[in-house]
């Protein structure tokens, strides 16, 4: 799980003494580890008057080629840079690559964060 807060490190590469534990706002949330499937969402409440859409699930890409942009379904997760095992179980993340019905793309937003899955195709 990602640290929310300061670093941990100086600006020399020093490591820094914890003064605190965390508090509650600086604690992270579950990631949303979007699966390709059937469109699911849900609405969670950020910072002011803000909302964030979580992908649970989606089969659905823009997909970009030329600054053409056009829809596609997702057939599955052929490689994730961010965790070799997310490709296994089918999870997009940003910089995903996906096969499509256009084609292999790479994925540009972020699906736990956004909601939608903004795409770029690789060949």
């Amino acid at each position: 799980m990602k640290d929310q807060g300061r670093s941990t490190r100086k600006r020399t590469g020093g490591r820094l003494k914890h003064a605190a534990n965390k508090k509650r706002h600086q604690l992270g949330r579950e990631p949303a580890e979007t699966t390709v499937g059937e469109t699911r969402v849900q609405y969670i409440d950020s910072r002011g008057t803000e909302t964030k859409v979580r992908a649970l699930s989606t089969n659905v890409a823009q997909v970009a080629d030329d600054g053409v942009v056009s829809e596609a379904t997702i057939e599955n997760v052929v490689e994730n840079p961010s965790n070799v095992n997310y490709a296994r179980r089918n999870i997009v993340t940003k910089g995903a690559i996906i096969e499509t019905s256009a084609g292999r793309a790479r994925v540009t937003s972020r699906p736990g964060q956004t909601g939608q899955v903004n795409a770029v195709l690789v060949e």
